[in-house]
């Protein structure tokens, strides 16, 4: 992506009861005031920076166990 725009990172998750999400990334931090998840689980970061280079990991818990997913991101 280029840098100063605004991704978006979907993670659909379904389940019943209804997992846990959480977002995170991999020998980092999400960016400190510049990121946001939505209803829908969607990670929005904002104004990226090279810095925000990086694999970002979708993880659901429920009572049923753990999933994750991962995206990486180039900036």
């Amino acid at each position: 992506v280029v840098a100063g725009s605004t991704v978006e990172l979907g993670c659909g998750v379904q389940g019943d009861p209804a997992p846990r999400v959480q977002w995170h990334k991999e020998r980092g931090d999400l960016p400190w005031g510049r990121h946001e998840v939505d209803r829908e689980h969607t990670l929005r970061l904002y104004a990226v920076t090279p810095t925000d280079t990086g694999t970002y990991v979708c993880t659901a818990q429920s009572q049923l166990g753990t999933a994750a997913a991962t995206a990486r991101l180039r900036v």
